[in-house]
């Protein structure tokens, strides 16, 4: 299975500085559909794929080694948007905006701690545990490197959709936010109901994660959303008509004076924010015995020994020495502890220290723990939100002990769950991309060292992103809801004041457990129902043009890469890219942060649906290219 000569191409420049650049721009993109939609894409296969059309357009044929170097330093960049997208916008809404230093530091240390603690793994759960822990997108990304590189035209002709997708997300992104042509929503009043409303936002990027996720996914994502437009809403409004005073939590204005957008802000959110609590909690809860027994695997392996003999190490099971491991989580911990200004908020060196610890405890953990979940359940279902969730909730908890409830504990808490997050969200990128390497024969520790080296690279892009449309922009408002973040911050001031309208967020709690009984993803259908409907629906869209071309296509046989996918993850990167980039005219003042569109009225709104049948129709085209298929 493995190629053991040591004469094949791998650790090269050309594969690390095309690895940095795919890096940088999956990282930035994935940064800002995280602050959209509280979700990213996986960057391994269009990374590979634009890796291979790279090495082609340099008119230099690289190894299937160095095509996978290369998408596994892109890659890296995936886990660092994740973890802190999911945190640091809390830090802005509760106007203590960090240092860009800052930024670049929490996502740095949590990828160090996320790879070291990783490494001793390795050999544990990658090679001995092939047969039990299949790695989904690890297996499925081999696949895809060894046809594109055997194949230069179906090389070419996964990039070429790749590249059309990234250039149809930036032109309509450039449209409707940089020159507002068209309107960026359609909106229906729904008869007989109260304030409900049917809403659609032309989003190239979430048509593409639409399509991404399937039609079940995104299903259960938009049935979350019609129950908060469809049914709570209109509810809120039917009970609150009569009212003559405001109704908790809101203290000035009656419930008769406010419009959808009003009762979603300060009621279904509140609601939206107990049921992804619930299911994220949940969530880890159910997987405990799974947690546990993974964890006891790993110890039972690493005690009996990592299985090599006493001879030379091969190429292919060669990793990172010891010293990195102890190393890099030492430095993660004691950076933490003693350096000031590592967390946010003014700590103490007594509160650095118990953070530190939480850093160390809640990180090692959850490395191993995630580490071996995506070896079944793969990186999209991997339950970041719970991770982090449950850090903040230990962590809050021992702070809300010790007295420490001032804005400054509640900042630090927020920055120990930004090191976690980052940390098993790069244990479970990094097991992937191990994963295609052991099955291509790649060397474990050139790809370590392809990983640390992408993060050390990516840290800058995804913070520079964050700042740059958190300065731009609000985080909470419609253009950048920040929803993870937003829900973050709500959590760790209801444990540290007790400043939550808890009837709400009961309710929320009660649906995520109906939802859950019922056998669907209980943190998809909750970001339903925390997120408008008019942001679920071109999911929804998507899922249902991936429906379509699976109907009319049938499905693709392991092996054969999927143009639609490369396609919407085009629109994905276009539209990301396209956004920071107007972000940064927003910020420097070169461009209005809104205005009214020059197609208005039943003109506009048409031109808008024709634009998303568009979006639809070229997503219909790629899915159905038969030309990608392996002989």
């Amino acid at each position: 299975m493995h190629n053991n000569s040591g004469d094949v191409a791998e650790f090269t420049l050309k594969a690390i500085v095309v690895g940095i650049a795919l890096g940088i721009v999956f990282g930035a993109a994935n940064a800002y559909l995280g602050l959209r939609v509280g979700m990213t894409v996986s960057a391994s296969i269009p990374a590979a794929v634009m890796t291979v059309a790279v090495f082609s357009l340099l008119r230099t044929r690289g190894t299937i080694l160095e095509a996978n170097l290369s998408q596994t330093v892109a890659s890296a960049s995936t886990s660092l948007a994740t973890g802190t997208i999911f945190t640091i916008p809390a830090l802005f809404l509760w106007g203590m905006v960090p240092p860009y230093l800052q930024v670049v530091t929490l996502s740095f240390l949590g990828a160090l701690l996320g790879i070291a603690a990783m490494v001793p793994l390795r050999r544990l759960l990658i090679v001995k545990a092939h047969d039990e822990l299949p790695y989904p997108e690890g297996t499925a990304c081999a696949e895809v490197l060894r046809a594109t590189v055997r194949e230069t035209g179906g090389a070419t002709s996964a990039s070429a959709w790749i590249f059309r997708g990234m250039a149809v997300g930036a032109a309509v992104k450039l449209a409707i936010s940089l020159f507002y042509l068209l309107p960026d929503e359609l909106r229906m009043a729904v008869p007989a109901l109260p304030k409900a409303e049917l809403a659609l936002e032309i989003a190239p990027a979430l048509i593409g994660v639409g399509y991404i996720l399937g039609y079940r996914q995104s299903a259960v994502c938009v049935a979350g959303a019609i129950i908060s437009a469809l049914a709570i809403t209109p509810l809120i409004a039917f009970l609150g008509a009569s009212l003559s005073a405001p109704l908790y939590p809101e203290t000035t204005r009656l419930v008769s004076e406010m419009s959808a957008g009003d009762i979603w802000s300060r009621y279904v959110r509140y609601i939206g924010a107990g049921a992804v609590a619930t299911a994220g909690i949940l969530t880890v809860l159910r997987g405990l015995p799974t947690m546990a027994g993974a964890f006891m695997a790993v110890a039972r392996g690493m005690q009996g020994g990592d299985g090599r003999g006493a001879g030379p190490v091969a190429r292919t099971d060669r990793d990172i020495p010891g010293s990195f491991v102890f190393g890099g989580v030492a430095i993660v911990v004691l950076t933490a502890a003693l350096v000031p200004g590592v967390f946010a908020g003014d700590m103490s060196a007594m509160q650095r220290a118990v953070l530190a610890a939480g850093v160390g405890v809640f990180g090692v953990l959850f490395v191993t723990v995630a580490a071996r979940i995506v070896g079944i359940v793969g990186v999209s279902s991997q339950p970041t939100s719970g991770i982090a969730l449950v850090t903040l909730l230990g962590t809050a908890s021992i702070f809300a002990g010790a007295g420490w409830v001032d804005p400054g504990a509640r900042a630090g808490v927020l920055t120990v769950g930004t090191i976690v997050a980052v940390a098993a969200s790069k244990a479970g990128d990094i097991s992937q991309d191990l994963k295609t390497g052991w099955l291509v024969g790649a060397t474990p520790a050139r790809q370590q060292l392809g990983q640390l080296i992408g993060a050390a690279f990516a840290c800058w892009a995804v913070a520079a992103t964050v700042m740059l449309l958190g300065h731009a922009y609000e985080f909470g408002s419609p253009e950048i809801p920040a929803p993870q973040a937003t829900l973050m911050k709500t959590i760790i001031e209801g444990v540290l004041s007790g400043a939550l309208p808890w009837d709400l967020v009961l309710t929320g709690a009660g649906l995520a457990i109906g939802a859950m009984l019922c056998g669907v993803s209980g943190l998809a259908f909750a970001i339903g129902v925390y997120l408008p409907l008019a942001t679920m629906a071109p999911l929804y869209v998507g899922g249902c043009v991936r429906a379509l071309v699976e109907h009319k296509r049938g499905p693709r046989a392991e092996g054969d890469s999927d143009p639609g996918i490369l396609a919407a993850s085009g629109l994905v990167a276009g539209e990301g890219l396209a956004g920071v980039a107007v972000a940064g005219l927003v910020a420097a003042g070169l461009a209005p942060k809104a205005m009214e569109p020059k197609l208005g009225g039943l003109t506009g709104e048409v031109a808008a649906l024709l634009v998303g049948l568009a979006i639809c129709a070229f997503l219909l085209r790629g899915g159905r290219d038969r030309r990608m298929a392996q002989p």
